[in-house]
């Protein structure tokens, strides 16, 4: 089968590449694919800016939601036919302190679908059942291969962060984590809620006033500290979420939360800061790393769905899986929020 490679630590070290189909192992099912997201993390691969280990060569892809082809011997409660989503976490320990009380998504030993273990860029991907979820058959799989994404929005800012009705909430960036942790703010009645982006954002800006946002700012364009204490009383944020790839981004997140605020940072960024984190001693500021989800976060996440509580068809944007450079290149020009691949 044709599957989305990264055979490589060096930059644009992936391909399209013919590999062989994967079969069920024992207490795993094999999932016919039929959309499959494009993730950031992704393309920090592409260009080996990654901070993390992968195990080369490995297939992309870990947003996605199918079919059950065919299921392994010990699999109960699932039939071929069963339309899925699946949790990122191919692999854990099931002994260590974190998955023993749910929290198996900080398992020293997990490893992710798409750098640990093969993702989901291909016809077929094979997954322990313990992370399946079914898909409601009102969502279509376009929408289920976006349960993943919505998933790291809920945990970093319902879980994480827990927002009070009547907070004012700064979001930065806005990429596909940016606007869904934007509209997961939006659910608790803040004053209000700011997305920071860059004026060459482009496409993203469209998008973005699609799904909700408003105000908008651009942080090379406008004075945003500023912006931020004249809608607050003067002293800030309550909660900046920082969902940028890039480790600069905390300075400005510093400058706009309050004192006793709180900053949940889910963007990764392998750069060293260069930058004094005082600010973050002197205003008494709660500084949260937001990582992965668990099982619950995904249950509450398609119970959003559902529901229509979340706008997210203008953020997709669809591509064949041959076309996988162009799905890229979109993200990465900004002109496509979340592509999406589907396989033949």
């Amino acid at each position: 089968m044709k599957a989305v490679v990264n055979y490589a630590p060096e930059p644009c070290s992936v391909e399209l590449r013919e590999i062989a189909e994967p079969a069920p192992r024992a207490g795993e099912v094999l999932i016919r694919v039929r959309a499959v997201g494009v993730c950031g993390s992704d393309l920090h691969q592409y260009h080996g800016t990654h901070s993390w280990k992968v195990n080369y060569p490995v297939v992309l892809g870990h947003e996605f939601a199918g079919v059950i082809e065919a299921i392994g011997e010990g699999v109960e409660g699932w039939q071929v036919g069963d339309r899925v989503v699946c949790e990122t976490a191919a692999f854990i320990c099931g002994q260590c302190a974190y998955c023993r009380t749910g929290r198996y998504n900080l398992c020293p030993q997990r490893l992710g679908f798409g750098y640990g273990t093969h993702g989901a860029m291909a016809r077929y991907v094979r997954a322990p059942a313990r992370v399946l979820h079914r898909l409601p058959d009102d969502l279509t799989f376009e929408e289920g291969a976006m349960t993943e994404p919505c998933c790291v929005a809920a945990h970093a800012v319902i879980e994480l962060s827990c927002p009070k009705p009547g907070d004012l909430i700064v979001v930065f960036g806005s990429g596909p984590i940016g606007l869904l942790c934007l509209q997961m703010a939006k659910l608790f009645s803040p004053r209000m809620v700011i997305l920071v982006a860059l004026s060459t954002d482009g496409e993203r800006l469209r998008i973005a006033e699609s799904v909700g946002a408003a105000p908008i700012l651009c942080a090379d364009r406008d004075d945003v500290e500023g912006f931020v204490r004249r809608a607050s009383d003067g002293l800030g944020a309550d909660l900046v979420i920082d969902a940028v790839g890039s480790s600069a981004v905390l300075e400005p997140c510093l400058q706009v939360v309050r004192p006793d605020g709180q900053i949940t940072k889910v963007g990764w960024g392998p750069e060293p800061l260069g930058f004094s984190l005082d600010p973050l001693v002197g205003k008494n500021v709660r500084l949260q790393g937001s990582f992965s989800h668990t099982w619950g976060t995904w249950e509450r996440v398609l119970t959003l769905m559902r529901t229509g509580k979340l706008t997210l068809a203008p953020m997709r944007r669809l591509f064949p899986l041959a076309e996988w450079r162009a799905a890229f290149h979109a993200m990465e020009t900004r002109q496509a929020v979340k592509s999406m691949l589907i396989p033949e």
